[in-house]
């Protein structure tokens, strides 16, 4: 990073205490930490969902930003009509100051319903960042299942039972697929490994055009983890490579962090009781599918960085 740890404390909190995110919820750390990467004047919007339900419920707010909340569907397009007015007003010398515009979004709102206003975005190219904070499943309206959710996964929509076992489907390659846009920055990154995502936070911030960043954001309610175990659950799906760090950088593809020991996805799988019922006699067939998609997956990023 070129700002420092010690520049990074004087920077004023934009994010304030006191919201009312779950204890051991990994969602405000990604806002906190996207909003103090840049020293300039932010505009944010956020999606409805978790992070937007617990620090904003009228009339209090933790938001030391401005901020607007937008419908489910269309936090980017939000943002991106911001941006747009502010081009304007800044070319008809109605404003001289510098903003930066972020945009954030559960994977509801990102991989599913707001898909459309951010490849809309992405595909205009406004100079904007979109974060999404992603704890693969609609978790702020019970547990739905949703196209980020992991195939196998117990949702209140995709339940394991007597006929089926968990979501049917695998995952949407949502990073991948914002990449293919041809925007200048798009960034995969895990809340346990900050100093990666702050970096990739600043680039962003720094890259004129559209920039987007997924983080894995572990949720201990959707997942059925410990309050405390946010953290580990993200370390494990990065050292597993079911989620691998990496950043495309005007179609330059660069992993950011390579496991020295690539462990089996099990260890990934076994702390989530979303997931017991996999070690259930009879589901020996989901557990190897769900290893052969993580390996052919991270052969593929191996091959697209260079490093295979």
């Amino acid at each position: 990073m070129a700002v420092s740890i010690k520049e990074l404390k004087k920077r004023p909190e934009r994010l304030a205490p006191g919201h009312r995110a779950c204890a051991g919820c990994t969602g405000p750390t990604v806002l906190r930490h996207a909003m103090k990467m840049t020293d300039k004047n932010l505009v944010c919007s956020i999606a409805t969902g978790c992070m937007e339900v617990s620090s904003s419920i009228y009339p209090f707010t933790a938001w030391n930003v401005s901020m607007i909340h937008s419908a489910f569907e269309n936090s980017a397009a939000t943002i991106s009509g911001v941006e747009a007015a502010y081009q304007k007003l800044k070319a008809d010398g109605k404003i001289d100051e510098e903003f930066k515009f972020i945009a954030f979004g559960g994977d509801g709102g990102t991989y599913d319903i707001g898909f459309q206003s951010l490849s809309g975005a992405m595909e205009r190219g406004h100079d904007m960042v979109y974060v999404c904070y992603d704890n693969q499943a609609y978790m702020n309206t019970g547990i739905q299942r949703s196209s980020a959710t992991p195939f196998g996964a117990h949702t209140n929509t995709a339940q394991a039972g007597s006929v089926k076992q968990g979501k049917e489907q695998h995952r949407k390659d949502l990073t991948a697929i914002m990449a293919n846009h041809n925007i200048p920055y798009a960034g995969q990154a895990a809340i346990h490994n900050i100093n990666d995502y702050r970096r990739k936070l600043e680039k962003a911030l720094e890259t004129k055009g559209a920039c987007f960043i997924n983080v894995l954001a572990p949720c201990h309610r959707g997942w059925r983890i410990p309050i405390d175990g946010g953290l580990d659950s993200s370390k494990l799906a990065v050292e597993t490579c079911f989620w691998p760090l990496y950043e495309v950088e005007n179609g330059n593809w660069k992993l950011t962090y390579k496991p020295k020991e690539k462990l089996p996805i099990t260890e990934w799988l076994k702390p989530q009781g979303r997931f017991k019922h996999l070690f259930k006699p009879g589901n020996e067939g989901m557990l190897e599918e769900i290893q052969s998609y993580v390996d052919r997956k991270w052969d593929e990023i191996l091959v697209r960085c260079g490093e295979k």
